[in-house]
């Protein structure tokens, strides 16, 4: 249904005579009207929930790797992260920018995924120690390879507080005060995680030099 006339024709009212419009029928408004507002209304939500997933997927992806999500769980997390995101989309006012309020919704999810992966650890037996490892040898991994994994061991090394700063503001790129506003800390106390932070990588960084 095209709403341009009826709504160009009701703008054109004085808002008393609005009103009385929208309150016309016995259910409260136009059937045809209210169907097709909330088709409209359902619609813009799917279009910017779609917007928020092809622009932010890969940043909510990362974000999750990076606070200790499993590699093999990684899809699951994300996408439970997104259910997350079309429920309360509708409730995200602007006030922070998205992706603070996507890493908000991150941090519960990824702690969740940590939680269940404790568990399950807790409960199983110990492997065959004749098993072979499927971990990659030193001619298998390229140098990109072996980056990412040792930065992959420096981040599950960090204290929570430190790697969701680090995570932000190195990996991702935040600014400092966009860091501080998706974790809800003062700007001094991220400035402060950050730079003790940066000082374990560099001593991670020389500990790894010096390895034969």
């Amino acid at each position: 249904m095209n709403l341009r006339p009826r709504l160009a024709w009701t703008r054109n009212r004085r808002p008393s005579e609005r009103k009385t419009s929208a309150l016309e029928t016995r259910g409260g408004g136009s059937p045809d009207l209210n169907s097709s507002l909330l088709q409209v209304n359902s619609a813009a939500k799917g279009s910017s929930f779609d917007s928020a997933y092809e622009e932010h997927f890969t940043f909510v992806w990362r974000c999750l790797r990076s606070l200790g999500v499993p590699r093999a769980q990684l899809d699951d997390a994300a996408q439970e992260v997104f259910l997350v995101v079309h429920r309360r989309l509708d409730t995200f006012e602007g006030s922070s920018s998205l992706r603070g309020w996507l890493f908000g919704i991150v941090r519960h999810v990824a702690f969740n995924q940590r939680r269940t992966m404790k568990r399950k650890a807790s409960r199983c037996e110990p492997l065959d120690g004749n098993l072979r490892s499927s971990a990659p040898g030193p001619h298998e991994s390229a140098e990109g390879s072996e980056a990412a994994a040792f930065l992959e061991h420096f981040l599950a090394g960090l204290d929570e507080k430190k790697r969701e700063v680090f995570a932000l503001a190195v990996i991702e790129e935040l600014s400092i005060p966009e860091v501080a506003e998706a974790l809800g800390i003062p700007l001094n106390t991220a400035y402060t995680r950050l730079r003790r932070a940066r000082e374990d990588f560099r001593r991670a960084l020389e500990e790894r030099r010096h390895q034969p």
